[in-house]
């Protein structure tokens, strides 16, 4: 089958190449994608790796939409059956796994991190991390959803939910995460406040109603504080890290919380500890969702309450396009790569 392989760390690493096809073990299923995304870990992959446990060379993606072609008599799924790809092998039998917290999983596998992922015309997976669609799903959109709004949901909607009458402030709202926050957000009917900067991007939230601060020009402390008639915001969703920790925390209303997944910019600022304890500010870390939150954001999507935005689409050959179109300061939403055509009428 063709897949695009990390070889070595870096660009030159990233190859399109010819691997023999994935095994289906015992309670496993064999599944034809169709499509998947680009996230911000695959550069990190790329780049780096360090910390995750795996070896090269492997097969880079990590979530994705496919086909089933095989699976045993009494799984869940049949062939021919569009399935969503939960961005975790798990377990099933930890304390965490019973519990219903999947990521939490002591021996939880991420495809494209621990293992072969999706960037290839087939993958393996246990019949657990797949959930069934309907025939006519979009699968662009299915695409995006396992990590991104996954993520996002988690964080808008987990130890700390938005609602009527909360105000979200989403930093770097242009990324895939952030965006998919924003999106969700608005759909827990929360008003929301972004960061962003360039023209289009700003004129993009702004015509969605959206107030948003130009994170290049403006103090965003003072700037969100300013919207909210000096309350701040009730939950502020970061992944950017050191760069926005700062103004992340002096933007809270007093017994507000910081969710945060992802540190591009740095993992290391200031804590602020007499802030947190005099106003109470929590902070929370955040990785994806559990399968129940998984299910809950698929039915959201399937009913119309949010339409993923999709920046771009490449075709599998072009992977390492697609990474550079990530990085690149005016990419607004979500990456598709395109790997076969449905089978399916859609």
């Amino acid at each position: 089958m063709k897949a695009i392989v990390l070889k070595e760390r870096g660009a030159a690493g990233v190859v399109y190449d010819d691997i023999p096809a994935p095994p289906r073990p015992e309670g496993g299923v064999r599944v034809r994608m169709l499509a998947a995304s680009v996230n911000r870990v695959d550069l990190y992959m790329r780049d780096n790796g360090a910390g995750i446990t795996h070896s090269l060379p492997q097969v880079m993606g990590v979530d994705g939409v496919g086909e089933v072609m095989e699976a045993d008599i009494d799984a869940d799924v049949r062939p021919g059956e569009r399935v969503l790809l939960y961005p975790y092998e798990f377990c099933g039998v930890c304390r965490h796994c019973l519990a219903g917290d999947q990521p939490l999983c002591r021996t939880a596998r991420i495809p494209g991190e621990h293992r072969d992922g999706t960037f290839a015309e087939q993958i393996s997976l246990p019949a657990r991390s797949l959930v069934k669609l309907r025939p006519d799903a979009d699968v662009d959109q299915a695409a995006v959803l396992g990590v991104a709004y996954l993520t996002a949901w988690r964080m808008v909607f987990g130890k700390a939910p938005a609602g009527p009458g909360s105000v979200v402030l989403v930093q770097g709202a242009g990324g895939g995460v952030s965006y998919a926050a924003v999106q969700l957000a608005r759909m827990a009917g929360a008003r929301v406040i972004v960061t962003t900067t360039g023209e289009d991007k700003l004129a993009h939230f702004r015509a969605l109603s959206i107030d948003a601060v130009d994170y290049r020009t403006a103090d965003v402390a003072k700037a969100v504080l300013s919207l909210t008639d000096g309350e701040g915001a009730d939950l502020v969703i970061d992944n950017v890290g050191e760069k926005t920790w700062g103004a992340s925390l002096r933007s809270m209303a007093r017994g507000g919380h910081l969710v945060t997944c992802g540190a591009t910019t740095g993992a290391h600022p200031s804590a602020d500890i007499q802030r947190l304890f005099v106003r109470q500010l929590s902070v929370h870390g955040s990785t994806m969702g559990n399968m129940e939150e998984f299910r809950r954001l698929i039915r959201a999507w399937e009913s119309g309450g949010f339409t993923p935005l999709i920046d771009s689409v490449f075709p599998l050959t072009e992977v390492p396009a697609a990474f550079a179109r990530l990085e690149h300061p005016a990419r607004l939403g979500k990456i598709v790569i395109r790997i076969a055509e449905s089978t399916e009428t859609s």
